[in-house]
């Protein structure tokens, strides 16, 4: 078993990035920004001070293997954990940033306990009911934050599996949404089904 980590310390460094504090500390992250289909995703975590996890890191530098073996161990690990489905009609309604705001305010208002901090992935967080700090790179160097990036990823991905039984023409099982080759030469073909997202550039035929 791998010796238990603190949280809140940078990877790869002999200075925390935040002190571990007596408090609960939320990490939150998002997956699905870019897509041209589905939600966006937003985990928001509360680890314990200490915990064993091995191999904690930025979802996209880990193989969808690995996502699905730590994704049960955060869970079972975690003080609390939340996870947010902003849809494609508020996504097209707000805007993907805004959208992304709204399901990180959701996420960390549905945690219980409710956290005394949060960090947030990025330089962007909503207004929220507990202290924020900001973290460019928090999903490789924010121990909580990369248990979110975690679950948001493995959540969505499970979720575009699923959505590949109901829409198989547009092979959301491969690329998951995301602007490539295959799914933009399907747009073509099929034109958007329910789960696309209107006000995305490619999506709607150009007029």
């Amino acid at each position: 078993m791998p010796p238990a980590q603190q949280q809140g310390w940078y990877w790869g460094t002999s200075e925390p990035a935040i002190k571990p504090t007596p408090y609960l500390e939320a990490g939150v992250d998002e997956a699905g920004r870019g897509p041209l289909a589905g939600p966006v995703v937003v985990a928001a975590v509360i680890l314990p001070e200490s915990y064993t996890l091995a191999s904690l890191d930025d979802s996209k530098r880990l193989s969808a293997l690995k996502r699905e073996r730590l994704a049960p161990q955060i869970e079972e690990q975690a003080i609390a954990f939340s996870v947010e489905f902003v849809e494609a009609d508020e996504i097209d309604r707000v805007n993907i940033l805004q959208a992304t705001m709204n399901g990180m305010q959701r996420a960390v208002e549905n945690l219980d306990p409710a956290p005394r901090l949060a960090i947030i992935d990025g330089n962007r967080a909503p207004p929220l009911s507990c202290e924020v700090k900001t973290v460019i790179g928090g999903d490789r160097l924010v121990a909580s934050v990369s248990a979110a990036s975690i679950l948001a990823k493995v959540y969505r991905d499970r979720l575009m599996q699923s959505m590949h039984e109901l829409y198989p023409a547009y092979g959301f099982d491969r690329h998951k949404g995301y602007p490539t080759a295959a799914h933009k030469r399907a747009l073509a073909e099929h034109g958007p089904c329910e789960i696309h997202r209107r006000t995305f550039r490619g999506v709607l035929p150009t007029p």
